[in-house]
């Protein structure tokens, strides 16, 4: 395309004599500047380019309309198509640059040994009269965009078929073909997102690398194609699998947080204290821990079959839970909670989607795996409100305490018996959405992508002096990002274990997992021990305390649409991470006691606002991992969902048994003993995201 090769390798050559040095020369300096300077001027170049085009075709389509010559519009709407193919190519031109200059940065400051990006990005991107901009912002590009939209929808018009401009609302009719393409593009340029592109995130479900010019120019634009979506052409995607991959993450939350409200008084029943409740709730969290491994490994042979699996152990640890009232054993109870966590299958819904779900349907997927999650979570709660009754069967116990458990061992009886009868297992021939490898010379065709083809580096001899010195690192398996292989996709095969995960986490990378460990951490204190404290403080019955959960369930959607369609679109990611762990300290804070006597308005008010940041906080953090995260991080076994995973299971074990260590302490030092823990990890947040702030840009 621009000969991204030579300009990598240049970069990493340059750095490599760099990390010798120990410095940056100025001729570094100028000639880095000179490149991102030849780019934008080419840029600009062919912007101009375009521009004069659409002066000629607008020029044409003004005396077709005077005429009424009918008979022109088919081969003006396809000169309209051609410029907006160019386009495609020129989008695509950019966002290798980006993509580039990100990736030469990040090896900067890895073989440097400082934090060049830092002081790029604050002399740089943000200077006002900066180059960067044009790269990254691609000023000038949205005109070209909306005056194709407008000519192609005014010709639609004349042909008696509606076709709706990019100005306009979304309407019943789409608009054509290659405005969509177009718009695509830019949107993941700009980074722009909706409600659907935001929530999708959520669930770290890889999408498709950038498409290709090929990939471009294969947009039909002349017939309308009705594609049957239900069933792909190589068998491994099923509409009613995927809607069982979702069912069981529902599930699997409801029977996650039906027990929160009563867990304590379940604990006093069987002769244990209180604050037993977090080690009941947390026993699950600890078998997840392991679960989440096995399963993912599982996954990489079979659908069905841990799923099966999953349903079983699920069915045998409510049933425990709910024996454990009449057997009167705190562990027993304990140990259906271990057997509910080993069936966590939360990894084999993510490959699922990531891997059977076509591309043009794995957005939506994303986001009903994270609905999913969301409404059982809200769900959880309120049906634990629903079972406050209290008789007997056969000397077997039903009340608020045990119903939970009977409840989802019944659900997940049905849910085995629909997942029998309904589940496709998926042909393992291949995969259906492999990486995409890409080759160096995709977008060379025609007289504008030989031209888009241009070396950015023109020196041969430099390039060869180079090319030698980076030969001298080779052994470093690291540094091969920059080299033909990775290009030619041998660096993209997923990772074969945790070790080797490790090694991929760049600062940046751990400081979000070191994120998502707090905001996990947070969350579950307050909501775990909800009930201890409620009771303690307030006297509320495990009913109230069910609707208190159930209410901050239910702002999971409203707040993630409220982010993800205004919030996104107007502030940078990094500043709303920013902005929302500073609301997470500010509710622990409020929450403390340290005013007599401890009210309720200063409870739910504190919880309110600690549970809402936290969500916003959930939501970019994983949006922003999915970008700085490797590419080979986003498939196989050790795959970037279940890092997040495995952080997010880790936190909530470790509040858990903050939570029931804290017990022995006395009801009255419980809610402090625990909120300083979230507080110190929250300020520690903070701080680690300040250093890496200008990473993230």
């Amino acid at each position: 395309m621009l000969s991204k090769l030579n300009f990598q390798n240049r970069i990493a050559s340059m750095s490599s004599r760099i990390s010798r040095e120990f410095l940056i020369t100025r001729d570094e300096k100028f000639e880095e500047q000179l490149q991102i300077e030849k780019t934008v001027l080419f840029l600009l170049e062919q912007e101009g380019h375009l521009a004069s085009k659409l002066s000629v075709l607008g020029e044409q389509h003004d005396a077709l309309v005077q005429h009424n010559d009918a008979a022109m519009i088919p081969q003006l709407q396809e000169s309209y198509r051609a410029v907006g193919k160019e386009l495609l190519q020129l989008l695509h031109f950019v966002e290798l640059n980006a993509i580039g200059l990100r990736k030469i940065l990040k090896k900067f400051d890895k073989r440097f040994g400082y934090k060049f990006t830092n002081h790029y990005v604050k002399t740089r991107a943000n200077h006002p009269y900066s180059q960067l901009k044009q790269v990254l912002k691609h000023v000038g590009i949205s005109a070209v965009v909306g005056a194709l939209s407008r000519h192609l929808a005014d010709l639609q018009d004349h042909r008696g078929r509606s076709c709706t401009s990019i100005y306009d609302q979304p309407a019943l009719s789409p608009p054509d073909p290659v405005i969509e393409s177009i718009k695509a593009a830019v949107d993941r340029l700009s980074n722009s997102t909706d409600f659907l592109q935001y929530i999708g995130k959520h669930a770290l479900i890889p999408e498709e690398e950038l498409p290709t010019a090929a990939d471009n120019d294969d947009v039909d634009v002349d017939v309308d194609v009705d594609v049957d979506v239900d069933v792909d052409v190589d068998g491994r995607y099923h509409s009613m699998s995927l809607v069982l991959n979702l069912a069981n993450t529902f599930l699997y939350m409801v029977n996650t947080y039906i027990i929160v409200p009563t867990a304590d008084s379940y604990s006093l029943s069987l002769g244990a204290a209180a604050t037993v409740c977090g080690a009941v709730i947390g026993s699950m969290a600890v078998a997840q821990v392991f679960s989440s491994v096995y399963f993912s490994a599982w996954s990489n042979k079979s659908y069905m079959k841990p799923l099966i699996f999953s349903s079983i152990v699920l069915l045998i640890g409510n049933t425990l839970y709910a024996l454990a009232y009449d057997l009167d054993s705190i562990y027993v109870l304990l140990i259906g909670r271990v057997f509910c966590g080993l069936g966590s299958a939360r990894a084999v819904n993510r490959r699922y989607i990531s891997d059977c779900v076509p591309v043009k349907l794995r957005l939506k997927a994303s986001a009903g795996f994270v609905s999913a999650s969301a409404l059982g979570m809200a769900c959880g709660p309120a049906l634990a409100a629903l079972l406050q009754t209290n008789f007997k069967v056969f000397s077997i116990t039903f009340n608020e305490d045990t119903l939970p458990g009977w409840v989802m061992a019944l659900a997940w009886l049905l849910y085995l018996l629909w997942l029998s009868v309904s589940f496709r297992e998926p042909s393992n021939d291949e995969k259906l959405n492999p990486p995409l490898q890409r080759t160096s010379n995709g977008l060379e065709n025609g007289a504008f992508k030989n031209a888009l083809s241009q070396p950015l580096l023109t020196s041969s001899l430099e390039k060869q002096r180079d090319d030698h010195d980076d030969d001298e690192d080779n052994d470093d398996d690291d540094d091969q990002e920059f080299n033909n292989n990775e290009e030619a996709g041998e660096n993209h095969k997923p990772v074969t274990s945790i070790v080797s995960a490790y090694k991929l986490l760049t600062p940046s990378v751990k400081v979000q997992l070191f994120i998502y460990f707090m905001l996990k951490y947070a969350m579950e204190v307050l909501l775990a021990e909800s009930s201890v404290i409620t009771a303690y403080y307030f006297v509320w019955s495990s009913g109230n305390v069910a609707i208190f959960l159930a209410c901050l369930g239910l702002t999971v959607l409203p707040v993630n649409v409220l982010v993800g369609s205004y919030l996104s679109n107007m502030f940078e990611e990094r500043q709303v991470l920013l902005a929302s762990e500073i609301m997470v300290c500010i509710g622990i804070v409020f929450s403390f006691h340290v005013i007599i006597p401890y009210s309720v308005p200063q409870y739910v008010c504190s919880a309110l606002l600690t549970f809402v940041a936290a969500e916003v906080l959930e939501g970019v953090n994983l949006s922003l991992l999915s970008r700085v995260m490797s590419s080979r991080l986003k498939r196989g076994t050790y795959n970037g969902g279940l890092l997040s995973t495995e952080a997010g299971t880790l936190a909530r074990v470790v509040a858990d048994g903050a939570i029931t260590l804290a017990g022995y302490g006395g009801m009255s030092k419980l809610l402090n003993v625990t909120l300083l823990p979230s507080l110190l990890i929250c300020i520690c947040s903070i701080v680690a995201t300040c250093f890496t702030y200008n990473s993230l840009y």
